[in-house]
């Protein structure tokens, strides 16, 4: 099955809507459209795993711990972070690499930042 995405409420909804722009096909539902507005991490955590969706979340400093305590008792369909710094360009890209390139099996239970190099440019080439 095909990833699905939910976006937390603290994420940037120029990313979800540029992923959706290049790809419509992309289940991607904003943190408006799934009233997460105020939720504590533990809900929207619940309600992602409800709906068969990734959480797609900035919040790099408290939704880890939440995630570990989350996937003891319950399963997740997974957690990707990206960080506030990243481009809106390469986040999407990195998004829609995820969608296209793996199904939502394999993300079960896995917290994964992106993007996934941390270096955008070329391998620089020494000439001797």
């Amino acid at each position: 099955m095909k990833v699905r995405f939910q976006a937390d409420a603290d994420f940037n909804a120029e990313i979800v809507a540029g992923v959706l722009r290049r790809e419509p096909a992309v289940d991607f539902q904003s943190a408006e459209e799934a009233n997460l507005r105020g939720m504590p991490d533990q809900e929207v955590l619940a309600l992602a795993a409800q709906e068969s969706q990734m959480l797609v979340t900035h919040d790099r400093r408290t939704m880890p711990g939440h995630f570990a305590d989350f996937i003891l008792h319950h399963t997740s369909p997974g957690v990707l972070i990206i960080a506030q710094t990243v481009s809106v360009r390469i986040a999407i890209e990195e998004l829609l690499l995820v969608w296209a390139a793996s199904e939502s099996e394999e993300w079960l239970n896995l917290i994964v930042e992106l993007p996934f190099t941390t270096s955008h440019r070329p391998p620089r080439v020494r000439r001797r």
